[in-house]
């Protein structure tokens, strides 16, 4: 039977020391990608800005009342007119309850 090299092993201390630090480094991107993932969510406003243009459409159309409040998810969306000399203006305004985002479209 021929005598195999030996190859240099490291010890317990260092596999532990190499996997925590791993652990860390795989546990770090997971929080990072979850907390971008979860602020890109909030953030999106795409879906609001879409309800408050239909709501618009609505109200050209006749098929709106004024006051108008509703909630959708963790928005409040009201309609509200504002009378300024001889003119109205329409203020169609999104806000939403836990974050700090508002979204206003003025006619």
């Amino acid at each position: 039977m021929a005598l195999l090299k030996k190859i240099p092993a490291s010890t317990l201390m260092e596999t532990l020391v190499a996997t925590v630090l791993i652990v860390l480094v795989f546990m770090a991107s997971s929080m990072i990608l979850n907390n971008l993932f979860a602020n890109s969510m909030r953030q999106d406003q795409n879906n609001i800005r879409q309800e408050l243009l239909h709501l618009q459409y609505n109200y050209q159309n006749g098929l709106l009342e004024i006051p108008y409040q509703t909630r959708r998810g963790d928005w409040t969306i009201e309609v509200n007119s504002k009378r300024w000399h001889q003119h109205t203006q329409l203020i169609y305004r999104a806000r939403h309850t836990t974050a700090n985002l508002e979204l206003v479209i003025k006619q």
